[in-house]
């Protein structure tokens, strides 16, 4: 169990610096798809580095009711 948690851990840092390197943490708009796009390529790891560039570019948040 301990291997499977270091695995996700890393696959998680190696997303992470995959974004900050795009420049998302920086640069990123400051709406529901550029917080998506974030999130997305976080989760997609290493494999950023083997071509996958995920994009959320069309987010639509639930609107409270009046």
């Amino acid at each position: 169990m301990r291997l499977i948690t270091l695995l996700v851990l890393v696959w998680l840092i190696i997303g992470a610096i995959a974004a900050g390197q795009r420049g998302y943490f920086t640069d990123a708009e400051q709406n529901c798809a550029g917080v998506g796009t974030i999130a997305v390529t976080v989760i997609a790891g290493p494999l950023n580095y083997f071509g996958v560039n995920p994009k959320v570019t069309d987010c639509h948040v639930p609107q409270p009711s009046p």
